[in-house]
């Protein structure tokens, strides 16, 4: 996404006392308080206080996801795909050197392309696969005009790069030269074999990973299907869309769905995120929205708790892969905001409990599952690693 993008046309084209909170990311840092700038530090102890590591990439930063597997050969992994609006498109894998602090005098260096390869069109969405166990392969799959997997292996130069191979392109329409363009997919984490994906053409398609082939393709929304998510379990997703709605779905009687929630004025929804650590909440946001939704199931029709703090839209939010009641949220206003949702049920929730402040419009967002102390945003053609 382009600076002044939203999510939306990028879907369419395919005082100074700090605080500490403990229960976030597992570590006692100290961050500021939400309403004072969290500045950036210019000089190495600024640096290691804050734990910001930054990636410069050549191209607008879009999608991005962080690995579910430890690498040896760093501290940490991601996937960033780009935006370019033309046919030739890219991603890389960004990885950290695993160097001691007193080698770490600057930190934007130790962060690196240990691989890219080309990908048509911008990815809506890369994830790496659940999968962790001991011989399965190091898969990464990403969809745009089709739902493609690549493997990744390294390269044997002992530098901590790596080759990628195009595995598979999974198409439910060979008979047609036309594709619908997917908005997005999730990877099933209780069985790494299925995915679904998310069409503009309605529909959702839950695909089998091992045959690479579909299990199922269903009419999902009225209008183009935005987002896919599921929740614990093999079973259920839900999915939002162009029709206003979040509808949940069981892979064992596809004929029946239940519509969860309808948006004031059926206002497209963007996406949706589930509950890590509690299914019974999901979180969501429209189209030109300073709002973040959150929806308990059990409560169906009316949000539990409407999140604000944001001045520009949403873009993008993330719950805590630890904690049930911790959620972040990102969009245009340049900040990220960390919420604490422990009250929800028993006092208004007005303000987050910490905020950072980028440098430009935040297009998306990702909460470390297997290291839960770390939340990457992208902004720009930069790529931001925050301790937290």
């Amino acid at each position: 996404m382009q600076s002044g993008k939203g999510l939306h046309d990028s879907l369419s084209h395919s005082t100074s006392t700090a605080i500490k909170h403990p229960n976030v990311g597992g570590h006692d840092y100290s961050y500021q308080h939400y309403h004072q700038q969290f500045t950036h530090g210019d000089n190495e102890e600024d640096h290691q206080r804050k734990e910001i590591y930054t990636y410069d990439a050549p191209w607008t930063v879009q999608a991005m996801a962080w690995s579910y597997r430890l690498d040896p050969s760093s501290y940490f992994r991601m996937a960033i795909g780009s935006f370019v609006e033309e046919y030739s498109n890219c991603v890389q894998i960004i990885k950290k050197h695993n160097s001691s602090k007193s080698e770490e005098k600057d930190k934007i260096s130790t962060l690196y392309n240990a691989c890219q390869f080309d990908h048509p069109y911008p990815c809506t969405k890369i994830l790496w696969s659940p999968d962790v166990s001991h011989g399965s392969r190091d898969l990464l799959a990403t969809t745009g005009d089709y739902l493609r997997l690549w493997n990744l292996t390294d390269d044997g130069t002992g530098r901590g790069t790596m080759n990628a191979r195009k595995e598979a392109i999974l198409n439910n329409n060979k008979k047609s030269e036309y594709c619908a363009p997917l908005t997005s997919f999730d990877w099933n984490e209780s069985d790494p074999t299925i995915i679904g994906t998310a069409s503009i053409d309605t529909t959702c398609t839950i695909w089998d990973v091992a045959t690479q082939t579909a299990r199922t393709q269903l009419i999902a929304h009225d209008r183009e299907v935005y987002d896919i998510a599921f929740a614990q379990g093999k079973d259920i997703f839900a999915s939002v869309g162009g029709d206003g709605s979040m509808r949940m779905f069981d892979l064992r009687k596809l004929e029946h769905s239940t519509i969860i929630y309808e948006s004031p004025h059926l206002s497209p929804l963007l996406r949706l995120q589930w509950n890590r650590q509690d299914p019974s909440y999901i979180a969501t946001f429209a189209v030109d929205s300073m709002r973040t939704i959150i929806i308990d199931i059990r409560l169906p029709s009316t949000p539990v708790l409407e999140l604000g703090g944001h001045s520009a839209c949403v873009n993008a939010t993330a719950w805590a892969p630890h904690s049930n009641c911790h959620i972040c949220t990102a969009g245009e206003d340049k900040q990220a905001l960390i919420w604490d949702l422990s009250s929800i049920h028993s006092r208004p929730i007005e303000d987050p409990i910490l905020a950072y402040n980028a440098e430009g419009e935040i297009n998306n967002l990702q909460w470390n599952a297997t290291q839960p102390d770390w939340i990457s945003i992208s902004y720009r053609d930069k790529l931001q690693i925050l301790r937290v």
